[in-house]
């Protein structure tokens, strides 16, 4: 008998790409669980096959769109200082308000399609998908005011005038943007919760190439200035989106994409309560850190301060695609094993991915620890730039570490469906507790960036990861499972 599964299992392992979805289902699950069928290496060995397969090409995704916003302002700074402040700022303060909202708002996908697929209620992933686009393109029309007022609003917030009318300017060629997250951001999560990974790498590298090459010709070709630099990241975001929809209702996904149906519009309310919690999950971190950019202006020697931040700010944005990476990975396997009925599986997916992405984590902090002197010669020669980048390499390090095991615990939470919860741990730990004490730092202390990064940190990540260890630690998994067999019946209208 024994043998006969372990042959089953090996089956299994050597299953081919376009037998995925059998990877992840309660049969395969149970072999690796078994004790006596499997020792812990090969369990470890196989967990981190099935882990890899989504944390790769979601890295190489997200690198590669990262790096889009990053050649606009590249060839905006070759235009001008406006210019490039322009675009800095509709990148930053207005992209990056609804980007933040609607990327949390669409993984509450990972959840239901995870579930769903891991229950093998295959058609319900396409519905899920359609739910979505229907949410999230409501919210791209209640948000068009702050592109639409983005000039006033930038006025409001203390912005100068030249500044914050090109911006507005940009920000009106920025609204194709605005609305192709609403149908992109959907997509993605459809297809990682299939493990469709793949796909979506390769679309990103097209749209990547695209972009590179549109810049150019709109840039220094057509001599379309700024206005080129929008046009060609709003028409690269719309290969991503084209891209992922052809692939999906073309035969890419036969058993999960039913075709437009109107069943995407029951069920809406609840939905979008789900959504909501989700993007509040994600976003209260997306604007912390971006708070703490506003407040070092406020700083003596502000320019310095805020040179040395955003050094240290790209470096940590750029290292955030892996955890981030780690973060789909584990919400789409937890959500998978809890979907098939596997709570111990979904427990032993996350103990491998909090580990691997601990050990990466903590290898890039040691690099930053080493070579604390040079790193910031990467991005300025300025002595005093430097001198303050220095200063703050331990606080990077820190952050980079912590970055590391904190996406990973919230992609648990996606999976299992905790979202509302981690939304109100969110609000407690970075505006009750972190902000507040980054404020005390630089008000009282007079510990300048330092006391406010340090404050933030420890008042609002290192608590927030405690807690969200601490959930997890004593989640009952079993009975996540349950939970996670009831939703799927009920979002799929079973009794």
């Amino acid at each position: 008998m024994a043998s006969n599964n372990r042959e089953k299992f090996e089956n299994l392992v050597n299953v081919e790409e376009n037998q995925v979805p059998l990877l992840l289902h309660s049969e395969s699950s149970k072999y690796e669980i078994d004790d006596d069928d499997q020792n812990l290496r090969r369990r470890v060995f196989v967990e981190s096959k099935k882990l890899w397969h989504i944390v790769g090409p979601a890295i190489f995704s997200r690198i590669t769109t990262y790096s889009m916003n990053v050649i606009t302002q590249a060839f905006a700074g070759h235009l001008g200082d406006t210019e490039l402040a322009a675009i800095s700022i509709i990148n930053n303060v207005v992209v990056g308000f609804d980007f933040g909202l609607l990327l949390g708002m669409a993984s509450a996908l990972e959840t239901l399609c995870g579930q769903a697929f891991g229950a093998k209620k295959y058609h319900m992933l396409g519905i899920y998908m359609q739910r979505s686009w229907i949410v999230l393109f409501a919210c791209c029309i209640l948000l068009l005011p702050i592109y639409i007022f983005a000039t006033p609003i930038l006025k409001l917030l203390g912005q100068p005038a030249n500044v914050a009318e090109l911006s507005g300017s940009v920000a009106l060629w920025m609204i194709p943007l605005h609305f192709s997250f609403a149908f992109q951001f959907p997509l993605q999560r459809f297809l990682q919760s299939q493990l469709k990974n793949s796909v979506i790498a390769w679309v990103s590298l097209v749209a990547l190439l695209v972009h590179l090459c549109t810049s150019w010709l709109f840039v220094y070709g057509f001599q379309l200035g700024v206005v080129g630099t929008v046009v060609t990241l709003n028409f690269a975001w719309w290969v991503l989106v084209f891209g992922l929809f052809i692939y999906t209702a073309c035969g890419g996904c036969p058993h999960t994409w039913p075709g437009f149906s109107m069943e995407a519009f029951s069920g809406l309310w609840e939905f979008l309560k789900l959504s909501a919690s989700s993007g509040v999950m994600l976003c209260l971190e997306n604007w912390y850190y971006r708070i703490l950019i506003l407040m070092t202006g406020n700083l003596k020697n502000a320019e310095i301060a805020v040179d040395a931040l955003s050094v240290c700010m790209t470096i940590n944005g750029w290292e955030m695609m892996i955890p981030l990476g780690f973060f789909a990975a584990t919400g789409v396997r937890v959500a998978n094993e809890l979907g098939a009925g596997n709570g111990k599986g979904a427990r032993f997916a996350t103990v491998v991915s909090v580990a691997t992405s601990s050990l990466i984590g903590l290898f890039f902090c040691l690099i930053i620890i080493i070579f604390h002197n040079e790193i910031g010669l990467i991005f300025s020669s300025s002595k005093p730039v430097l001198d303050a980048v220095n200063q703050l390499t331990v606080l990077l390090a820190v952050t980079i570490l912590l970055n590391s095991i904190q996406p990973v615990l919230s992609g648990v939470a996606v999976g299992s469906g905790w979202q509302s919860q981690v939304a109100y741990v969110n609000v407690a730990c970075y505006y009750l507790v972190g902000f507040p004490l980054g404020l005390t730092m630089e008000w009282v202390f007079h510990q300048g960036v330092v006391g406010i990064w340090g404050g933030m940190i420890l008042g609002g990540t290192v608590l927030q990861t405690l807690i969200l260890v601490i959930i997890t630690t004593r989640c009952d998994w079993e009975k996540e499972a349950q939970k996670a067999s009831n939703h799927t019946k009920k979002w799929a209208g079973l009794p």
